[in-house]
């Protein structure tokens, strides 16, 4: 991998007042607005953001800015059956999300990962724990950012059981390239939540990051995950066979979105060729595969 170029004066003049922000207090403002089920200010916000973003709402379950009770059931829409074909190849690993690829890679045991042009610590972004950390040391990984047009919905690379959640606090900067450029360490500085699952290919941790305006993040067998938002790491275990999710099953969904990164194991997977920064990717198509 190329090095990134460093940030430019108006990559710093876009970041540095995010340091300023009441993150927090912003995020959760905005989710009570998104919340809302006041017809005369959700409606027109959901008609506005679909026109301005250009969301396509023919593959919605509902495509009606008035089916939506609120703005963020809007955001988390559901899609049509079958919108979405998720791979079925023997080996083959499915795009966890909608979005634009910002990094493909190793993870290195100390030495940060490079993504999204900016850079983050594998066993920092996993809460902070060496044993944690240490299934995915020489794995492959990808970083997925969803744009505020996408599917917010994330779905399971392959077949798997849940093994741990954990939900490690943090600030909300926004996930963009520009910030990236300049915020150090921003994957594993943002809060998030991490899932890991153990599956046919060996581990497999889902990181979901927040950020700037997220509201909340929610997994599809706790519920809300966050907010609240505890100010130290906190991790679930969860028995084996407990949690049994198949590939492109859902996993969860971003209340306003942000970054997903997919970690697996060393030797296990290897990402398709075409899989390169930039590249656009939707749910459930093939973006890699086992190892043979």
């Amino acid at each position: 991998m190329t090095g990134s170029p460093p940030p430019t004066p108006g990559d710093r003049l876009f970041a540095w007042p995010q340091y300023l922000l009441p993150q927090h207090l912003l995020s959760r403002a905005l989710g009570r607005v998104a919340r809302s089920r006041w017809r005369p200010l959700k409606d027109p916000l959901i008609r506005a953001f679909a026109a301005h973003y250009r969301v396509d709402l023919a593959e919605a379950r509902l495509a009606a800015a008035g089916a939506y009770p609120d703005f963020a059931s809007f955001f988390t829409r559901a899609l049509k059956p079958g919108a979405r074909p998720v791979t079925a190849g023997p080996g083959d690993v499915a795009s966890p999300v909608d979005g634009r690829v910002f990094q493909v890679g190793v993870a290195g045991a100390s030495a940060p990962l490079s993504a999204k042009g900016g850079r983050f610590d594998l066993e920092r972004l996993l809460g902070g724990s060496p044993e944690r950390a240490a299934p995915f040391v020489g794995g492959a990984y990808a970083t997925i950012y969803l744009s505020p047009r996408d599917y917010h919905r994330i779905h399971l690379p392959v077949a798997g059981t849940l093994r741990e959640m954990v939900l490690v606090p943090g600030r909300l900067f926004s996930v963009n390239a520009r910030t990236a450029a300049v915020v150090p360490d921003l994957f594993a500085r943002n809060e998030r939540v991490v899932a890991r699952f153990d599956t046919d290919l060996g581990p497999l941790a889902l990181v979901m990051v927040g950020a700037l305006v997220v509201g909340s993040v929610e997994t599809v067998w706790h519920g809300v995950v966050t907010p609240p938002r505890p100010r130290r790491v906190t991790a679930w275990q969860y028995p084996a066979g407990a949690v049994r999710l198949g590939r492109g099953d859902e996993v969860g969904r971003f209340h306003v979105g942000s970054t997903v990164i997919a970690l697996f194991g060393p030797g296990a997977v290897a990402w398709d060729g075409g899989l390169v920064p930039g590249r656009a990717v939707r749910m459930g198509q093939r973006i890699g595969g086992a190892v043979l």
